[in-house]
Formats: C-alpha cells, sequence, structure tokens
C-alpha cells in the first residue's frame, strides 16, 4: 500500500463531521489554532483536520499538517459549487488540477492565475489518487466527473462571476480553499487530490441551493472518502 498515512483538510466542521466519527482511536494535537486528530481507518493512518474557510486558513492548516504529520498524501474533502451543467447537486467534483481564479497579476504581463515564484497556474492532482476516487465513486453508483477545480476567497454566486472563471479556466466546480493546499502541496512535493460534493448548481440560485444542501453534499463526500481510506486495496 503506498499511502499509509493520509492527511485530510475540510474547510468546516460539517465536512469533517463523519470522517472524524469513524476515526478509531482519535488523538488530538493543537497547533496554533488547529486542531488535528489522528487516529486509523482500518489499517490506514489518517489525519484530520478543520483549518476554516478561505485560502489562508487552507494554506496555514496545509503547511502545518505536513511539517507536523508528514502525510504520504493529502486530500481535501468537502463541497463545492458547479460550473458545469454536467456535475448536478450531490454529484462528486474531483481534481485534475486546481487553480486560484482570484490570483491575478495580469497588469504585469502574466497569465491569468499565475502564482508568482513558481511560474504555475494549474497546480495538478495526483493521477493515482484521482482514478482511485473516480473508482471507489463508480462503486458506490455516485455520478463523478473530473476536471480542473477554481479556489478563491469569494462565494460564486453572480453569472457574471461564474463565466468570467470559466472563460480564463473553464473549471467545473469552484470552492474557496483547494488550490490553496494544492500550492502547498506542489512546494511540499506531497500528492493532492481535491473531492468535492457539488452544494449548489450552476444554473440555480447558488445561496438557496447551498443553504438546503450542503449538509447532504458534505455526507456524500465524507461517505466516498471514509469507504475509500477503510478498502486496504484501493489505495
Amino acid at each position: 500500500m503506498k499511502y499509509e498515512h493520509v492527511g485530510i483538510i475540510c474547510a468546516m466542521e460539517t465536512e469533517a463531521k463523519a470522517i472524524l466519527a469513524a476515526l478509531e482511536h482519535p488523538e488530538e494535537k493543537k497547533i496554533g489554532s488547529l486542531v488535528f486528530s489522528t487516529g486509523n481507518l482500518g489499517d490506514r493512518k489518517v489525519t484530520v483536520a478543520v483549518c476554516g474557510i478561505g485560502k489562508v486558513f487552507a494554506a496555514m492548516c496545509a503547511q502545518s499538517m505536513i511539517l507536523s504529520f508528514s502525510p504520504d498524501c493529502i486530500l481535501n474533502s468537502g463541497v463545492a459549487g458547479s460550473l458545469t451543467d454536467r456535475l448536478s447537486i450531490l454529484d462528486i467534483a474531483v481534481s485534475d488540477h486546481l487553480v486560484q481564479h482570484d490570483m491575478d497579476t495580469t497588469p504585469l504581463g502574466d497569465p491569468p492565475g499565475l502564482i508568482s515564484g513558481i511560474n504555475q497556474v494549474k497546480f495538478p492532482a495526483a493521477p493515482d489518487l484521482k482514478k482511485a476516487v473516480l473508482r471507489r465513486a463508480e462503486d458506490m453508483g455516485i455520478s463523478a466527473l473530473s476536471g480542473t477545480i477554481a479556489s478563491g476567497d469569494q462565494f460564486i454566486a453572480r453569472k457574471e462571476q461564474k463565466e468570467r472563471i470559466l472563460s480564463l479556466f473553464s473549471p467545473i466546480a469552484c470552492e474557496m480553499e483547494g488550490a490553496a493546499i494544492a500550492q502547498v502541496a506542489f512546494c511540499n512535493r506531497v500528492p493532492l487530490c481535491v473531492i468535492r460534493a457539488i452544494s449548489d448548481s450552476y444554473s440555480g440560485q447558488n445561496e438557496m441551493d447551498y443553504a438546503e444542501f450542503v449538509h447532504k453534499a458534505a455526507a456524500r463526500s465524507s461517505a466516498l472518502l471514509i469507504s475509500l481510506l477503510s478498502d486496504h486495496t484501493a489505495l
């Protein structure tokens, strides 16, 4: 088994609740404002943290997890908004690449989304993690789609916001943490994949969809992750 120790980062308590409840013999360690819970899912060691909403919290958590716990890979689990009619509410978006849609140094001649210093626009997911997640979703009868996921410090609800992000990056979903975690993982050479259940639809009123479906979507993402990590042969 390649990934003996898996790190899981969720933005909100509701996204991590089921995963934390499934951990066997958990032990907590507090680092700054963050609480990391380490236990087992089946034969696999797992460290889980709730980072908080937004890219800064996400990056803080990812770096602390890597330095203090040295996971073999990191999975970011939670909810996202759909940016395609191919993903409906409660479907799963799996990262192929991740971009930061609100990173903009284009007045300097850079392409949209470029992260200065490392000259990356898109951060790739680990192919084996992506494939394992997609296989498990298929086995569970869950509709899943792989593609670019866009992150930024904005809740994307307005049509013009969606159209701008789509025109620049062609993503399948948007959220507020994944690409920041991906940047940290990339810089530390830690394999990563982002798994997001859809809580708000591409064509609907996002605020209303989100309030109604966020808990169901979080449960869907958690169930997929628990099933995957509990299976010694799956990853």
